[in-house]
């Protein structure tokens, strides 16, 4: 019986693939990726090239990063649709997503629209903030410590509330929130405690340990992170 398969492609590293995710890319008969930005170039489908079977059909389909949710649902309503006849006229079908399928994915929405009617089955990735810990070599939590894991785009008392409870932050999507989360950092005390990642496992990858000097209104990557060790010396 065909299926839907989720993969997640780690954080940007092909050689971080899992080998599971491999072997599903290799037996599946198409392909779906998604494209942030109309006709842009697919950081997901560049992670999984090497694996990619010559014969294999890869459809791009644009996935708008807007605030209108209307807009987001049709798309995500007319992309679902597609893989559903794909998979009824028996084809497998993938779609690969960064990091892990389960963290901040897009591939969520489509599963909930589809789960109910084909087979499914989810790969994990390997997400990015753990490949961040382990590049850095600070672990992320020891004992009882505790981690939390937050959106720059949620509310300050959101934020701030993780800062205060958890031993470990995690502070993603923050190229577009970069004055408020260091503001929040700054007030706190903990610019000297964050490190500052782009494009994690990337050729172009750029670490900043200690926030004290970051420029909040310097362009940086979509894909940074801003990692807050509470109880480490970085």
């Amino acid at each position: 019986m065909a299926k839907f398969y989720g993969i997640g492609t780690g954080p940007g590293d092909s050689d971080l693939l899992t080998v599971k995710g491999q072997k599903t890319l290799e037996m599946i008969d198409c392909l779906y990726t998604p494209e942030p930005k109309r006709k842009s170039k697919s950081l997901a489908l560049s992670i999984v090239a090497p694996f990619l079977p010559e014969s294999l059909e890869i459809k791009q389909r644009h996935f708008p990063m807007v605030n209108n949710l209307s807009e987001k649902e049709n798309a995500w309503n007319d992309i679902a649709k597609e893989i559903l006849e794909d998979v009824q006229s028996g084809k497998n079908v993938g779609f690969i997503t960064l990091g892990d399928p389960m963290v901040y994915s897009t591939y969520s929405y489509l599963l909930e629209r589809l789960s109910d009617h084909i087979e499914t089955e989810t790969i994990p990735g390997i997400s990015s903030f753990c490949s961040m810990s382990n590049a850095l070599q600070i672990p992320l939590v020891m004992d009882e410590e505790t981690y939390s894991v937050v959106p720059a785009t949620a509310s300050e008392d959101v934020i701030n509330t993780a800062l205060e409870t958890f031993s470990t932050v995690i502070i993603m999507k923050v190229s577009i929130e970069l004055p408020k989360i260091k503001k929040l950092l700054e007030e706190k005390g903990l610019l000297a405690s964050s490190v500052l990642i782009s494009n994690a496992s990337m050729e172009d990858e750029t670490v900043m340990m200690g926030l004290e000097n970051l420029d909040e209104t310097e362009r940086i990557s979509y894909f940074s992170t801003i990692i807050v060790y509470k109880t480490r010396k970085i």
